[in-house]
């Protein structure tokens, strides 16, 4: 790969006018030097308790690309942008109340997205420098999309955690790929934040502890995610999300008239989007899978999705959801959907739901459901 820094300069010139040829709405270049000022954030942000469970354990495979190749000389980040507005969006009335799953799952599978784009970026390369050695990362890589797209000048890091870019916002889903090859680096961009801090005011559980810093533990978006019970405090917060949140991201102003639709794979479906709640109670995996497979939010699978069903009719206070919630807290074998079932019941609290409950904690063994009945009657008794 003996080539001078004019070749490299020329190729990245190239590249960068067949981006758009390749699916990719913007593209920039950094070195493959170590991440350091993100691992000492990293360590902080273990250190408080504040991650999600997601990540890559290993802070070094996080922050240092040479462990995936050592022969590594750059990096190109790619950034895919998605649509915001949902068009003739169906309308939740009561007895058909509706959920939403947050605008990065809408449409196809952003990981299937981005490894076609991957592809085709990789081809590009190889054509012109066969003895390239290339490693494509989409989300699930150890490296931080984030930090690389930042430090290629894709946008700057908001206060929201998401990078911002001038002309897509955050609303782009972001990918990169390590390189041997030597191409000039971008320069980041400068923060343009200013003084705003609408990100960190409206989020609705104090997730945003501070400009850039973010308590997974209670973002809505991870806890949608999650499998496990949810306390009564986030039950609340929640919604009715049944996938992300993108509240911090709806109220940027950078955000505001950002909607690009010319990726036609990325268009939502109104009706898998902003799906009914009742129906989803019942679903069986294949039906789960019909409706909800090409989107990212099946990736944990059905069980977060029911139990966040049940919490959204619960905030509703949707009376005709009554007899589905029931059926949820009498038979379904998962615990973590019958306690939510009970608390749904207990916000709604008309006499056919507290019958439901007072009659299921006859033959109830769960602790956590046991207790969820429990402080659902007893509200309903003061």
């Amino acid at each position: 790969m003996n080539r001078d820094y004019r070749y490299w300069k020329q190729l990245k010139e190239e590249l960068l006018e067949a981006a758009p040829g390749l699916g990719i709405d913007k593209l920039g270049v950094t070195t493959a030097e170590p991440f350091h000022e993100l691992k000492e954030r990293l360590i902080r942000h273990r250190e408080r308790g504040h991650e999600s469970g997601f990540e890559e354990p290993d802070l070094d495979l996080r922050t240092d690309p040479s462990l995936h190749m050592p022969e590594a000389k750059s990096i190109i980040a790619i950034a895919v942008a998605y649509p915001t507005k949902l068009k003739n969006a169906p309308v939740s009335v009561p007895g058909r109340r509706r959920g939403i799953l947050a605008r990065s799952a809408w449409g196809e599978d952003y990981h299937q997205a981005l490894r076609r784009r991957m592809a085709n970026l990789s081809e590009w390369i190889l054509e012109r420098v066969p003895d390239a050695m290339l490693l494509p990362m989409v989300d699930t890589g150890a490296l931080s999309d984030r930090a690389v797209a930042e430090r290629a000048g894709i946008g700057w890091s908001g206060k929201n955690c998401s990078v911002l870019s001038p002309e897509l916002g955050s609303w782009m889903y972001l990918g990169e790929m390590i390189t041997s090859l030597p191409l000039p680096p971008d320069s980041s961009l400068p923060d343009d934040c200013g003084d705003c801090t609408l990100c960190i005011d409206a989020c609705p559980t104090g997730a945003l502890v501070g400009p850039g810093q973010l308590n997974a533990q209670r973002c809505i978006s991870f806890i949608t995610q999650t499998k496990g019970f949810v306390d009564d405090e986030m039950k609340l917060k929640i919604g009715n999300r049944l996938y992300g949140c993108d509240t911090c991201q709806i109220v940027c102003p950078v955000n505001r008239k950002v909607d690009i639709r010319h990726h036609v794979e990325l268009l939502p479906d109104p009706e898998v989007v902003k799906p009914l709640l009742r129906p989803l109670l019942s679903m069986g995996n294949r039906e789960f899978k019909e409706k909800f497979g090409s989107s990212s939010a099946a990736w944990r699978g059905r069980k977060p999705i029911q139990r966040n069903a049940l919490i959204g009719l619960g905030n509703f206070r949707d009376a005709e959801s009554v007899p589905d919630i029931v059926t949820v807290l009498r038979n379904d074998p998962r615990p973590e959907l019958r306690e939510s079932a009970a608390w749904a019941l207990g916000r709604i609290a008309t006499p056919e739901a507290l019958e439901g409950l007072r009659e299921a904690r006859e033959g109830e063994e769960s602790v956590e459901v046991l207790g969820a009945i429990d402080r659902a009657l007893e509200q309903r008794s003061n």
